[in-house]
């Protein structure tokens, strides 16, 4: 059988130790954002009940690069998180650094009014 080893970057272990100084709550749920090649999607979550409050993904944005998809995405998961009552939450970057896609889906949950 053969072990292997993980490495210091390892996406996995990224995530744990993000995971274990965060969670949500009803009134500050938690957004997760998972990035593939192709999209991007962010969720709600409110870690004390276990459940999603909301999720929204960037494949029905037709027009824009990658970067511009994922702000439009932030500003629509942020006017529909304002209609819930939801004007804080916690940035969940899942272990992928904080730049391209990922800042600028923030970056447009900031201009349209939730608190990062």
């Amino acid at each position: 059988m053969i072990k292997l080893r993980l490495s210091k970057n390892n996406i996995d272990r990224r995530r744990k130790l993000i995971r274990s100084k965060i969670s949500g709550t009803a009134t500050r749920p938690r957004i997760a954002i998972h990035r593939s090649n192709a999209s991007i999607y962010a969720q709600f979550i409110d870690d004390t009940t276990h459940t999603t409050l909301l999720s929204m993904d960037d494949r029905k944005i037709k027009k824009g690069t990658k970067v511009e998809k994922a702000n439009e995405l932030g500003k629509s998961i942020a006017k529909e998180a304002l209609k819930l009552d939801i004007k804080q939450v916690v940035f969940d970057r899942r272990g992928y650094k904080y730049h391209g896609r990922v800042k600028s889906l923030a970056e447009g949950a900031r201009e349209a009014g939730l608190i990062i």
